[in-house]
């Protein structure tokens, strides 16, 4: 199992996401995003507007 953060992934906070491959690593960050993005973060959503979402 491999371990990444928010932040490693593109993001702007420190949460951690536990997955076996990367496609699952990617759906756990998007999920995060999404929810970011619903709470109207403002880290979160300059760092989505920098990579292009």
């Amino acid at each position: 199992m491999k371990t990444m953060n928010c932040r490693q992934l593109g993001g702007a906070c420190d949460d951690e996401f536990h997955a076996n491959a990367f496609e699952e690593m990617a759906e756990l960050s998007q999920q995060n995003g999404n929810k970011m993005h619903e709470q109207q973060d403002v880290a979160h959503l300059e760092a989505m507007r920098k990579c292009g979402h």
